[in-house]
C-alpha cells in the first residue's frame, strides 16, 4: 500500500471511530432522557393514578426488578444479536416502555404503570451495560480516555430530560402526552444512532480463556476485599443520593417546600445540569487533588446541601441545597469504578462488585426510601441519605492511587 493510500485509509478508521464514539455517547445521553422523564412528572403522575407515596414507592421499586433482569440478560443479548443490533434493541424497549407508561398513566392503571416501568428497567439495565462494554471497546480504537465524557452524555440526557419535564408541566402536557412524544424520540435517534455502532462483538480482553466458574469464584473473592468494600460504601452513598434526587426531589419541592409543579421540575433540571457540568468539567480538578481529595470536597458539599435542602424555608436556601447535592453525587461513580480497576489482580470482577453496590443503591433505594417516607416522611427520610453520604466521605481514602 502507498504512503497516500495508507493515509486516507488512517484517515477513514478515525472517523469511523469518532462517530462510533459519537453514537455511544447520543447512546449514554438517550439512557438519561429516559431514566429522567418520570422524575419531574411524579407529582401529576401520582395525581393521576389517585395514589399515595407509598404506593408510588413500591411502583418505582419495579424498575429495580426489571433492571437486575437486564444486567443478567445482557451479556446472552450481546452475544445473540451482536453490538449494533443489541444496542438499537435496547433503546427500542426503552421506547416501548415509555409508551406503555404513556397509556397506563392516562388509564389510571397502577398494574399497567408497574408493568411499563418493569419494562423500562429492562431496557434502562441491559443498555447501561452494553454502551459500557462499547464506551470501553472505544476507548481501545482511539487509544484516549473517553469513559468520563461518555458519562458525562448521560447527565446531559438527564439534564435534557427533565428539561422536556419542566417544560411540559409549564405549558400543560400530560405526563401521558410527554412519555408517548419521548417514546418516539429514543426509537427514532436509537435506530438512526445504532447504524454507527461498530459491527461485531467486543470480548473480553483478561480472563476470556477462564471458565465460568473461575469468574464467579473471581467475583465473589472481591466481596471479602475490605478495601473493595470501603469502596462500595463510597458508591452507596452517592449513587443512594442520586437516585433518591431522581425519584424524589421534585415530588419534595412540591409537597414538602410548597412550590408550584412547575418550579419543582425546573429544580431537578438544576440538579441535572449541575450534575452534567461537574462531570463534564471536574477532570482538570481531579488531576489537581487527586480522586481522594475531589471525593471529598463533593461527598462534604453533597452533605451540606441535602441538609440545606431538608431545613431550608427560603426558595433560595433549597435551590442552593440541590446545587449541592448535585455537585456532591457527581464524582464518586466515575472516581470510584476507576479506582476498583487497578485496586487489585481481575479488575473485570473488582468493577463488576462496585457495579453492583452502585446500581442496587440508585435502583432500590429510592423505592426504600419511599416506603421510609410513606411513615416519616419524605422530608425526614432524606436525613438516611445524609448518613450515607456522610460514610461515603469518611470511606473516600479508600479510593486512593494504588502505588506502582
Amino acid at each position: 500500500m502507498s504512503d497516500a493510500a495508507a493515509a486516507v485509509a488512517t484517515e477513514f478508521e478515525a472517523r469511523t471511530v469518532t462517530r462510533w464514539r459519537n453514537a455511544v455517547i447520543a447512546a449514554f445521553a438517550l439512557g438519561g432522557i429516559t431514566v429522567a422523564s418520570w422524575g419531574p412528572r411524579l407529582p401529576a403522575v401520582m395525581s393521576e393514578l389517585h395514589t399515595d407515596t407509598g404506593t408510588l414507592g413500591l411502583i418505582l421499586g419495579s424498575v429495580t426488578v426489571g433492571s437486575i433482569v437486564g444486567l443478567l440478560t445482557s451479556t446472552p443479548l450481546l452475544h445473540a444479536l451482536r453490538s449494533r443490533r443489541a444496542v438499537g434493541a435496547a433503546l427500542l424497549i426503552a421506547a416501548i416502555a415509555l409508551a406503555v407508561m404513556g397509556i397506563a398513566v392516562a388509564a389510571g392503571s397502577i398494574p399497567g404503570t408497574t408493568i411499563a416501568f418493569i419494562i423500562v428497567g429492562y431496557g434502562i439495565g441491559t443498555l447501561d451495560v452494553l454502551i459500557n462494554v462499547e464506551g470501553a471497546a472505544v476507548e481501545s480504537a482511539a487509544q484516549r480516555t473517553l469513559m468520563p465524557l461518555m458519562h458525562g452524555g448521560w447527565s446531559v440526557g438527564a439534564a435534557v430530560g427533565a428539561g422536556i419535564g419542566a417544560l411540559c408541566a409549564a405549558v400543560g402536557i400530560s405526563p401521558s402526552a410527554q412519555f408517548l412524544g419521548e417514546a418516539v424520540l429514543v426509537a427514532v435517534a436509537g435506530i438512526v444512532l445504532a447504524t454507527f455502532i461498530a459491527p461485531g462483538i467486543r470480548h473480553e480482553d483478561a480472563g476470556e480463556d477462564r471458565t465460568r466458574l473461575q469468574r464467579l469464584a473471581a467475583w465473589a473473592r472481591g466481596w471479602l476485599d475490605w478495601r473493595l468494600l470501603l469502596i462500595g460504601v463510597v458508591m452507596l452513598g452517592v449513587e443512594l443520593a442520586e437516585g433518591s434526587a431522581n425519584s424524589w426531589m421534585t415530588l419534595s419541592v412540591h409537597d414538602d417546600h410548597g412550590q408550584t409543579a412547575t418550579i419543582a421540575a425546573l429544580f431537578f433540571t438544576v440538579f441535572a445540569v449541575a450534575e452534567a457540568a461537574a462531570r463534564i468539567f471536574g477532570g482538570p480538578v481531579v488531576d489537581r487533588l487527586g480522586r481522594v481529595r475531589t471525593t471529598r470536597v463533593t461527598t462534604a458539599l453533597g452533605v451540606l446541601g441535602v441538609v440545606l435542602f431538608i431545613i431550608g424555608g427560603n426558595p433560595w436556601l433549597v435551590l442552593a441545597g440541590v446545587v449541592l447535592w448535585a455537585i456532591g453525587v457527581s464524582m464518586g461513580f466515575p472516581l470510584g469504578m476507576s479506582a476498583a480497576a487497578e485496586s487489585g489482580p481481575n479488575p473485570v470482577a473488582r468493577v463488576s462488585v462496585v457495579a453492583t453496590v452502585a446500581y442496587l443503591a440508585n435502583l432500590a433505594g429510592p423505592p426504600a426510601i419511599g416506603m421510609l417516607a410513606a411513615r416519616f416522611g419524605l422530608l425526614n427520610t432524606l436525613w438516611v441519605v445524609v448518613a450515607l453520604m456522610a460514610a461515603a466521605f469518611l470511606c473516600a481514602g479508600s479510593l486512593r492511587t494504588a502505588r506502582r
